[in-house]
């Protein structure tokens, strides 16, 4: 009888343990399709096997990089095709991975008549790698705003638009749209309507702004911890303005000035009007002085005043007089009233006088030897072109990677070069921490081109694809009107 339970006992122990094993294998097994399940990740895009520039020093390194809701979620070392499915799988091999390009200087203008016309430049930047601009300034604020809007709302195909909102300047200012200042009550007004909008930086011109007008922006602009750039009027000196908290100075002249031996006396001179702004610039080159540059660039870095060479624009007004650029293939895409408002430079520039036109060739090769200078005392450049309506020949998007081109002319290396487009231009409007680099977190906005760029500048211009956002653009596919 005893014998008889322990048997019976010992089966159903045995029969137990055989159903919790199967018990156990389906609950394994459920368990591993739901866990397979949730490692199937969804991305927007996914880049795999890029060579991926570390834009800030250079390194290169294959990853395959994640996109979603227009921002990078992850980057790794390999491509876990297993675990994700995506919209968007770009192959990668063999082909190189930056930031999307920023041009650091165009201008979206020339009044109600040229409204379509500066909407259809919005593209083209994207063709050409460009996910980002800063627009220095003009007269076209409420369309600019209203173009982000639908850039942003993927309605409109355009980069990123940072912008002044209008210029600054004394009354009657040459550039249409700028808010005159003829007092400090006028300073606050015009900086209440700019925070109003919001703009994105401050941007004074020089053409009627007084010199004391001049540095009361500054010093207001500082205060409220705007960010401010801008031409700089001759009745002001350099380290005037890089007191008073200037954040960025576009061109050279303004730097040239303050490397001269006799700044503060031809700085007197345009006060008394016994000089003028171009009969300045003789003087200016034959007293510059490689001690006072010195000392001007270690103040330039010391507040961290950004300079913009626009060596680019500089190479194309400087000889119109001897080269033809009717055959430009930029001229069948451009509309035919921006066109039209190239007439005025090309002008002057042919009626100037020999004297004139041999100036302005000087001072253009002068301005390449100091932007290497400039770069070699380590202060920070920005890349910018300088294209729209008015500025001869100087297109928008493929102009930027001109400016690169010339600034690898003067010495800089094409990674240098590179560095003065997105990595130090989000550093300049302080949105490093969304943009300029590839990291976890910022924007997907990057461009992937067909060669090395860091080999070779011209292969800026090699682009396969552009991402901006959750948005994948074939340049070669792109309807550009």
């Amino acid at each position: 009888m005893h014998s008889h339970l322990k048997v019976n006992s010992r089966k159903m122990m045995l029969l137990i343990i055989k159903n919790y094993k199967v018990v156990l294998f389906i609950v394994v097994l459920l368990s591993t399709v739901s866990c397979s399940k949730k490692e199937k990740e969804h991305y927007d895009i996914v880049i795999s096997d890029i060579n991926l520039i570390e834009i800030e020093n250079g390194n290169i390194t294959t990853k395959t990089v994640y996109v979603n809701d227009g921002k990078i979620t992850k980057i790794e070392a390999y491509d876990s095709i297993d675990n994700y499915v995506t919209k968007n799988k770009i192959d990668g091999t063999n082909k190189y991975l930056l930031p999307g390009f920023w041009d650091n200087h165009i201008h979206l203008r020339g009044g109600k008549s040229l409204i379509e016309e500066n909407r259809n430049l919005l593209p083209l930047f994207i063709a050409n790698g460009i996910t980002t601009v800063r627009d220095a300034g003009g007269d076209l604020t409420l369309e600019i705003l209203k173009w982000r809007k639908e850039i942003n709302d993927n309605t409109l195909v355009g980069p990123t638009i940072y912008t002044s909102g209008p210029k600054l300047d004394g009354t009657n200012a040459t550039w249409a749209g700028s808010l005159p200042i003829e007092s400090s009550e006028d300073i606050t007004k015009a900086l209440d309507s700019l925070e109003k909008i919001p703009s994105d930086f401050v941007k004074i011109y020089d053409s009627r702004i007084s010199r004391e007008n001049y540095l009361e922006i500054l010093k207001q602009a500082t205060d409220r911890k705007m960010i401010s750039s801008g031409h700089m009027p001759f009745t002001v000196e350099l380290n005037e303005a890089l007191d008073y908290g200037i954040g960025a100075i576009e061109h050279l002249y303004y730097v040239l000035k303050g490397c001269s031996t006799k700044e503060s006396e031809i700085t007197q001179a345009i006060i008394q009007k016994e000089l003028g702004f171009w009969d300045a610039m003789d003087d200016l080159i034959i007293s510059y002085n490689d001690s006072t540059a010195q000392n001007t660039f270690q103040n330039l870095k010391k507040t961290n005043t950004y300079v913009v060479p626009t060596l680019h624009i500089g190479n194309i007004l400087s000889y119109l007089d001897e080269v033809d650029h009717t055959q430009d293939p930029y001229l069948k895409i451009i509309g035919k009233g921006i066109i039209k408002t190239y007439e005025g430079r090309i002008k002057r520039a042919l009626n100037a006088s020999e004297k004139a036109k041999k100036t302005r060739k000087e001072l253009n090769t002068f301005f390449k030897t100091l932007t290497k200078s400039l770069h070699d005392a380590d202060v920070r450049l920005l890349a910018g072109s300088d294209s729209g309506a008015y500025n001869s020949y100087t297109y928008s998007g493929i102009s930027l990677h001109q400016e690169l081109e010339a600034l690898v002319s003067t010495g800089l290396s094409p990674l240098e070069a590179i560095q003065t487009s997105a990595y130090n231009g989000s550093k300049f409007l302080k949105k490093d921490e969304i943009s300029g680099t590839i990291k976890i977190g910022k924007n997907s906005d990057l461009v992937i081109l067909n060669s090395n760029p860091i080999e070779r500048i011209k292969n800026t211009q090699d682009i396969y694809k552009v991402i901006k956002g959750s948005q994948v653009y074939d340049p070669k596919k792109m309807q550009i009107d």
